[in-house]
């Protein structure tokens, strides 16, 4: 942790951020790899870059390699690459390691892109076969009793919580009215246009209890990309510079089986969050806004308490009264969430962040941003975290 600390705080920034349109209906009619090509492009232009400066990237988990991208892109100098496989914690667990990638003189700029024809080709259901959800224990021990897609996995850990803290389903309503609230006014978000009351949310079909069709992510058609900087190149580019602070992961154990652990309610980013915090010399009280990766409602709230914006069990109270909504104490997935805007894996969020502490939000723009983190969550708990900031830390 010291090591990370040393090397990584404050001497990477992301400097560049990308987006293709996200869509469903008839999808975006395009392979998966020219949704990641048309977001790095996007992300290199957007730093100011050009290809030929790029000389990391770190491979998305949903296919599209290092070499189909350097070669599409006309990447002449790379010098870095890899890739993460930690399911919906990937896009910022590969944001940390392109921070120490810069930080440490790996490399100068790294391209970072995540995307998916998540809505016209992949199904949860075909996950397995493509190595994005978990692996054996899914397989061999869950999809066998009839738990065969990720709502009945997750469900599991929300009625869990229920039964040992009370947890109301208006909570969870709660988050997916804010973030659907905050999709009204995002542009590129998938549900503008169709607001939500929490009676919409009440009246929604159970999909696998207690998680109804609101609870749910979308499955999108999209990508998106950044690009990371060493701190001292990043002065000289014209987009303004993010700062990270901290950042880290997290494992739980077993990794893929939650129902065998000690503690149930234990998932990485408990481990996570705190080294992260310590690394930028921050705590949560000083966070302006979250971006909480939201597959389902309840792994927000999970992330909420796990990050230590309040301890186990009193999310529900924490939320409560528009805490989580713009203007509220701690306003949380501005731009909609996977729930609202898209399910681009988590890059998104990264993406809405930046916009957040550039002061480019437009109407969801949190007053006078200054320092805010995002989150992943993947498989059964895998977590990741990072504090970003504005100013350099």
């Amino acid at each position: 942790m010291a090591s990370a600390a040393t090397t990584l705080r404050g001497r990477a920034c992301v400097t560049g951020i990308g987006t293709t349109e996200y869509t469903r209906g008839k999808g975006s009619m395009v392979s998966n790899l020219l949704l990641l090509l048309r977001a790095s492009v996007a992300a290199i232009n957007d730093a100011g870059l050009l290809p030929t400066e790029i000389d990391g990237i770190i491979a998305p988990i949903t296919g599209g390699s290092v070499r189909e991208l350097a070669a599409n892109l006309g990447t002449t100098d790379l010098r870095f690459s890899g890739k993460i496989d930690n399911g919906g914690a990937s896009a910022v667990s590969a944001l940390r390691m392109a921070g120490l990638a810069v930080a440490t003189g790996a490399a100068r700029h790294v391209l970072v892109p995540v995307g998916w024809n998540g809505y016209s080709s992949f199904r949860a259901r075909e996950a397995e076969e493509l190595g994005i959800l978990p692996g054996a224990v899914a397989r061999d021990y869950y999809m066998p009793t009839g738990a065969t897609a990720p709502p009945q996995w997750f469900a599991m850990l929300a009625r869990r919580h229920m039964h040992d803290y009370a947890l109301r389903s208006e909570a969870l309503g709660e988050i997916a009215v804010a973030f659907r609230a905050h999709a009204q006014l995002n542009p590129q978000a998938v549900m503008r246009g169709k607001p939500m009351t929490l009676d919409d949310y009440l009246a929604a079909p159970i999909i696998s209890d207690p998680y109804r069709l609101l609870d749910c992510s979308l499955e999108t058609d999209g990508a998106a990309a950044i690009v990371v900087s060493a701190r001292e190149r990043a002065e000289d580019l014209p987009s303004r510079p993010v700062h990270i602070a901290g950042a880290a992961e997290g494992h739980p154990f077993p990794a893929d089986c939650y129902l065998n652990r000690s503690d149930t309610h234990h998932i990485g980013l408990h481990t996570a969050a705190p080294e992260a915090f310590a690394m930028a010399e921050l705590t949560p009280k000083d966070v302006d806004f979250a971006e909480i990766y939201d597959c389902f409602t309840f792994e927000a709230l999970q992330q909420i308490e796990a990050a230590g914006f309040c301890p186990a069990g009193e999310g529900q109270d924490f939320i409560a009264d528009g805490a989580i909504r713009l203007g509220g104490a701690l306003p949380v997935n501005t731009h909609g969430g996977l729930l609202s805007e898209a399910h681009i894996l988590g890059m998104n969020h990264i993406v809405e962040a930046i916009r957040q502490l550039r002061g480019d939000a437009g109407d969801r723009q949190v007053d006078d941003a200054q320092v805010g983190i995002v989150t992943g969550f993947g498989d059964f708990g895998e977590g990741s975290i990072a504090v970003l900031t504005r100013s350099a830390p």
